[in-house]
């Protein structure tokens, strides 16, 4: 294959090149692609980071400190209230910018794509205060495990997670006949007091509609209902050790059994709702869905329909098994054309700035997540279940173009007069596809810093081609 498919390789389907990284690839992008399907460790960088049951521990014993320093604790109190809550959020900060860093400094690209593709699909947005703690660890815990895996195991993992559970509201959802409720409403008639507490439909509605089937799939109200019903007991445990705070809770589950989407589950407790998410993993309509979702992620805009129903087919044929899946859209032509190509999101464009320059001090990191956020997309932070949008039309709108040219110019001002050239970073970076004009703009360039930021800020590197 030519070095412009090492350049595809690396920059559509991966994070970006970095100096150096079209050399390594050519020989075989394919084969360096498909290497990166099986298993691997977590990155060096993420170990030793609090799990979400610590995260737990921590903020239960935030929350006993302001209570504390609510009822008269003092000076004493409310400072040691206020010292913990600013570790508490150095803490996640720190998670955001080691993340980063995984993602800039990465040989894996396409692997660290895939887990980023998979945290968006199942996108919890911490402007939702109950979530904040625990975007980046369900990343950690839930996605990156499973991502070259069956997805029946991904749903699972992030379906019972504390950050999805929490941020739609499933912890707290009990059912109508349930224990909980009946004792709720005797302890009600007899002191008048107490609020009333019932069935959240928020999990079960997105799982249906983004998570698995697809808003189109035909599922109705009378199935999300029942679907949230079966999911009734799933929570959070607050005084969790170890790394899972999930809390199946019996006395909150529904009891009886379930139809959801034309078949009847009578599973007790927990294992009625493990047993939906099993069926909804491998259903066609799901099938269809995510392979529609994986294409235009990685092929294109309007992926081909061919393309999606082969990888909907081997879902299918393999029960869900993810490398299956991907490794029919990698033995696809259209994966490699010319025309295959994405308009990078602001995420995309940062990551492959910091890669392309080789920028990886932890100030390159922490600015480039500002810039991320200034161009419109704040680390996980898409405001709604749905994610953030993965085409051409979210992210290239004049402001927004404008915005990139400026944060181009700050993220070039970082990187050191190292006797690198502008068109020697440009080639190293896109390979083939610099074309003739950039090119010789950075021939020109009076400095490194004016020619990367013409290079940053051109056409050529706005797109994964």
């Amino acid at each position: 294959m030519t070095l412009l498919s090492a350049t595809s390789a690396a920059n559509r389907l991966g994070l970006g090149a970095r100096p150096g990284e079209l050399q390594r690839i050519d020989p075989d992008p394919r084969g360096w692609l498909l290497a990166q399907l099986g298993p691997a460790p977590a990155p060096a960088a993420l170990a030793g980071l609090p799990s979400s049951a610590d995260y737990l521990g921590q903020y239960r014993r935030l929350q006993q400190m302001r209570r504390q320093a609510r009822q008269g604790g003092g000076g004493d109190a409310r400072a040691a209230q206020m010292q913990a809550g600013q570790l508490l959020r150095q803490g996640l900060q720190r998670e955001l910018l080691l993340r980063q860093q995984v993602a800039a400094t990465a040989d894996d690209g396409f692997r660290e794509r895939l887990v980023r593709f998979w945290s968006n699909h199942f996108a919890i947005s911490v402007d939702k205060r109950v979530a904040a703690l625990f975007a980046a660890p369900m990343e950690r815990e839930a996605i990156r495990p499973h991502a070259n895996g069956r997805f029946a195991d991904l749903l699972l993992a992030v379906e019972r997670h504390p950050g999805m559970l929490l941020y739609l509201d499933n912890a707290q959802s009990i059912g109508d006949d349930s224990r909980a409720a009946q004792q709720a409403e005797r302890r009600r008639q007899r002191t008048g007091q107490g609020a009333r507490r019932g069935l959240n439909e928020n999990l079960a509605r997105e799982i249906l509609e983004l998570h698995t089937l697809g808003v189109d799939a035909g599922y109705t109200q009378q199935d999300v209902t029942e679907f949230a019903r079966a999911l009734t007991g799933w929570s959070v445990d607050p005084n969790a050790g170890g790394s899972d705070a999930f809390l199946f809770r019996p006395a909150a589950h529904e009891p009886g059994a379930r139809r959801v989407f034309g078949k009847t589950y009578r599973q007790d407790g927990e294992r009625q709702g493990i047993a939906i998410l099993h069926d909804l993993a491998v259903h066609p309509a799901t099938a269809r869905h995510v392979s529609t979702k994986l294409a235009r992620h990685f092929v294109g805009d309007d992926p081909p329909p061919a393309l999606v129903q082969r990888m909907a087919w081997v879902w299918m044929d393999s029960a869900g098994d993810l490398p299956s899946v991907y490794r029919v859209l990698l033995d696809d032509p259209a994966a490699w054309q010319p025309g295959a190509r994405k308009f990078k999101t602001p995420d995309d464009f940062c990551l492959s700035a910091l890669r392309a320059c080789g920028l990886g001090a932890e100030s390159d990191l922490a600015l480039a997540l500002r810039l991320q956020a200034q161009l419109g997309q704040p680390v996980f932070q898409p405001r709604s279940p749905a994610g953030f949008g993965d085409v051409a039309a979210d992210w290239g709108g004049p402001d927004a173009l404008f915005k990139r040219v400026q944060a181009a110019q700050a993220l070039a001002n970082r990187l050191p007069d190292t006797g690198a050239t502008p068109l020697a970073l440009g080639q190293a970076a896109l390979g083939e596809a610099l074309d003739a004009q950039t090119a010789t703009a950075l021939r020109r360039a009076e400095s490194i810093q004016q020619g990367v930021a013409l290079l940053l800020a051109s056409p050529a590197f706005q797109w994964r081609a």
